[in-house]
């Protein structure tokens, strides 16, 4: 591929799939300003917002794609416990449920994995 074929590529990614959600982004950041972090609609939005996430965390552990259905079942399933409960004891931030879920499972599966 030449290097124009290259930069047209990312252009068109960035295009096509950047900007129309990152529009919403913005315009959402816009909107919260003036909302109380502890108001029903927040703290709506925040659960439904987790469980989204659950609900793509446990269809990629047990259903996986690609590379990591390489790493066996009860690695998979012990990443997500050991990132649920650094969830549950760092302050319910599911960006440390995440972050110590992801860690577990690549050492996990440079340990285990086939």
């Amino acid at each position: 591929m030449s290097t124009h074929g290259e930069l047209a590529a990312y252009l068109a990614l960035v295009l096509a799939g950047f900007l129309p959600s990152e529009v919403w982004r913005w315009l959402g950041v816009a909107f919260a300003r003036g909302l109380d972090e502890d108001s029903e609609i927040v703290v709506w939005v925040r659960a439904v917002a987790t469980a989204i996430l659950a609900g793509v965390i446990a269809k990629l552990t047990i259903f996986a794609p690609g590379v990591l259905a390489t790493v066996p079942t009860p690695v998979r399933l012990a990443a997500v416990a050991i990132g649920f409960l650094a969830f549950m004891l760092i302050r319910r931030s599911v960006f440390a449920g995440v972050l110590a879920g992801e860690g577990a499972l690549i050492i996990g599966a440079l340990v285990f994995g086939g």
